[in-house]
Parts: structure tokens; C-alpha cells; sequence
């Protein structure tokens, strides 16, 4: 029974949501065009989705997505290793990476339009902005958090530097790795939709923006559902890595 209740709890708060806004929306507390009823949200999907318009924008979303995050997970490695391979250099740039942390992404959109215009490199620039800093500071504090009793075996197994790097710091660092992975990809999906916004014609971030401009609070809703949906399942994905990787949820909270 208890094994029951815990698979059923999360599908009872879905349906508290659901189920309220189904009545709100047949007493019309809010207007129709404000909020829609579900099956009239319900009904865009699955015209969106008869039509392939929905999978058409997942997929220029998701490759965008993709590669802005890749981008910025070469660039948040390369420079923690270095931070540890090189720790005297910290000093040089830690000051110019904390101010840019502070800098939301979206207020760069109007200067890297100016600068590189509305094509695929604005956007690709504002995901590694967004995710970058969260990879970062997880790669850091993975590297920086190494057992120092670890790093005596290796001074006593007559280890170089890259040696204990490769052998005792990066596996311990895995986990914190991971981490910052999982929320870098949910920082680069809340900065792909607002960046499509502004700077795309393509995608799911333009497909609100669109249908806003339409009138159609129901394509919104829709939109909106999708973007969480997607980012569910990428988030599910890393948990799967994560439990084949540490051979069950870990330390860190991963379902």
C-alpha cells in the first residue's frame, strides 16, 4: 500500500492543478481568452500535433539547446581543470567570471544583437552565458572538495600533477560534475525560450511569442506545457546516468 500511495502522489497533485483549473474555467472566474479551458488547450495539441508544428520547434529548440550547452560544458571543464592545474592564475580572471555570473544573460541580448545580429550565434552565446557559471562552479567545488588523504596516496604512488588529476581528483569529482550538468541544462532551456523571443523566427520561444501576439492564450498554455515537458525528460535522462554511473540515487537526491 505504501509502495502504492508513493507512485500515485505525484499524479495527485497534477490532478489538483488540473481539476481546479477546470473549474475556474467553467464558472469563468477569468474570461475564456484569458484562460482557456483544458479541452480547448487540449484540442491545439493535438492539432499542433496532427500537423508536426509542435515536433518541428522541439527539435530546433532542443538542437539549439544542445549545442549552446556543449559549448559551454568544453569551456566550464577546461577552465576549472585549469583553475587546478594552474591554481596560481585564479587570481587573473576569477573577478572578471563573478561579474559576469551576476549579469542576467537576457540583458545581453540587445548588444549581441547588435553585434552578431538575429542569426544562430546570439542565441548559442546567450545558452553559454546561462549555462556556463552553474557547470563551473559544480566542476570547481568537485576539484576543490578532493579527499586530501586521496592525494597523499597518489604523492606516495609517486603521482605527477595531470596524474592525480586523471586518477583521484576527476572520479571524485564526478558526481558534482554531474550535478552541474543537470542544472546548466535547465538554466539553457529558460535562456533558449527567452532568447527565441526576442532573436528567432524558429522555435518554441517564438511559437509563444507568436501566439501571444495572436490572441491565442491556448497555444501559450501549450507551449508552456511543452517546455516543461522536455525539460522533465532531459532532467530524467541525467537521473538515469547518474543511477548507472553510482549504481543507485546517490547522495545528491537524483529519482
Amino acid at each position: 500500500m505504501k509502495r502504492t500511495i508513493s507512485r500515485i502522489s505525484p499524479f495527485i497533485g497534477i490532478l489538483i492543478v488540473f481539476g481546479t483549473w477546470f473549474v475556474v474555467s467553467r464558472i469563468e472566474i477569468f474570461s475564456p481568452y484569458v484562460l482557456p479551458t483544458p479541452e480547448k488547450v487540449l484540442s491545439s495539441f493535438s492539432k499542433m500535433l496532427q500537423s508536426g508544428e509542435i515536433f518541428v520547434d522541439i527539435a530546433i529548440s532542443f538542437g539549439r539547446v544542445l549545442k549552446g550547452f556543449l559549448i559551454a560544458f568544453v569551456l566550464a571543464f577546461a577552465l576549472g581543470t585549469f583553475r587546478i592545474l594552474v591554481p596560481a592564475a585564479e587570481k587573473y580572471y576569477e573577478y572578471i567570471l563573478q561579474f559576469f555570473r551576476n549579469v542576467p544573460p537576457l540583458s545581453m541580448i540587445p548588444l549581441l544583437i547588435l553585434w552578431c545580429g538575429i542569426g544562430e550565434v546570439t542565441k548559442t552565446v546567450i545558452i553559454v552565458l546561462a549555462s556556463f557559471f552553474p557547470m563551473y562552479l559544480n566542476i570547481v567545488k568537485g576539484f576543490t572538495g578532493c579527499d586530501k588523504c586521496l592525494l597523499e596516496v597518489g604523492d606516495a604512488f609517486g603521482y605527477t600533477q595531470f596524474e592525480k588529476f586523471t586518477h583521484i581528483v576527476l572520479p571524485y569529482a564526478l558526481a558534482d560534475i554531474l550535478v552541474g550538468m543537470r542544472i546548466g541544462m535547465g538554466y539553457s532551456w529558460r535562456a533558449i525560450i527567452g532568447a527565441e523571443m526576442v532573436a528567432a523566427s524558429t522555435g518554441l520561444g517564438h511559437m509563444i511569442l507568436l501566439a501571444q501576439q495572436m490572441s491565442r492564450t491556448d497555444k501559450v498554455i501549450v507551449g508552456i506545457f511543452v517546455i516543461g515537458i522536455v525539460g522533465l525528460v532531459t532532467d530524467k535522462l541525467f537521473g538515469i546516468v547518474i543511477k548507472k554511473l553510482f549504481k543507485g540515487t546517490g547522495e545528491n537526491g537524483w529519482n
